[in-house]
């Protein structure tokens, strides 16, 4: 079987051109990782094959040691990869000393995972202990979720607030909040790091003037949670300095109230005090 044709790559192809039309994915920019269950490595690859051995430059964690990574690539374009997967995306199954990710399907222009390897691996491995189904690591640069990064304080609980009382769907789909970084170098180890801690709480994480990493169990849950972050942050922005109407906090409450949920503490006291 063709892993080209496979639901995984269609997935892919599908995904980066959306994501490309949004205008969220400029030149080279994004990346996503998918987790693919060993089922279907033997599915497609029975008689596993290893193309060439690539050094990620840092230690993967344990859990993620022997699991296999769908991967788009360093300097591609998303708008390129439904029209040529091969070389735009890569199939990799990270070793047993979690240094090396062993080459099986892709890159076949010589290229490699994006520089953003490690930073994603690091959130698998962190939200693969907190949900052992998620498989998805998304990056990319949405516009007004960068604006408003630009113009809100470095503060979790001010950016979520602000989210929260601009669209009614905002604490339904993300009720833990959205984690927060500062402005740092990208494509770097420490950036990884600091992101996957914040996912050990939160499954969306801004990176101020840059962009968001968000997370799931299918393409679907990662880019629907992107999507209504960048929507509702697109109403935060257009409507600033004239807003009249916000959601009332009794409104926040009454959501929670009626979908079970358990939302960000500190916030608002009134939310502090849902059991």
């Amino acid at each position: 079987m063709n892993f080209t044709d496979s639901p995984f790559v269609c997935e892919m192809k599908e995904v980066t051109a959306n994501m490309y039309r949004q205008g969220w994915d400029e030149r080279n920019g994004g990346n996503i990782s998918y987790l693919i269950d060993e089922k279907y490595i033997k599915k497609y690859f029975p008689k596993e094959k290893v193309i060439r051995k690539i050094p990620m430059g840092f230690t993967a964690d344990p859990i993620v040691r022997g699991k296999c990574f769908l991967v788009t690539g360093t300097g591609k374009y998303f708008k390129n990869v439904t029209k040529d997967p091969e070389t735009n995306l890569g199939l990799v199954r990270i070793d047993k000393s979690g240094k090396v990710a062993n080459l099986l399907w892709g890159y076949k222009d010589g290229g490699k995972f994006t520089s953003e390897f490690p930073a994603h691996i690091m959130c698998h491995a962190e939200r693969l202990r907190v949900n052992p189904n998620n498989r998805i690591i998304m990056h990319t640069h949405p516009t007004y979720t960068m604006a408003m990064g630009a113009s809100t304080p470095v503060s979790e609980l001010e950016f979520t607030k602000r989210l929260w009382t601009s669209n009614t769907e905002a604490i339904v789909v993300f009720p833990e909040g959205i984690g927060v970084l500062p402005c740092m170098v990208c494509g770097t180890n420490e950036i990884g790091i600091a992101t996957a801690k914040k996912m050990k709480k939160f499954r969306i994480v801004s990176w101020t003037n840059h962009g968001i990493y968000g997370c799931g169990k299918d393409i679907d849950e990662a880019f629907g949670l992107i999507e209504t972050v960048e929507k509702t942050a697109m109403v935060y922005m257009i409507s600033l300095g004239h807003v009249v109407n916000v959601i009332p906090v009794n409104v926040l409450v009454g959501l929670c109230k009626l979908w079970n949920l358990k939302p960000m503490k500190g916030v608002y006291k009134q939310l502090d005090a849902i059991k």
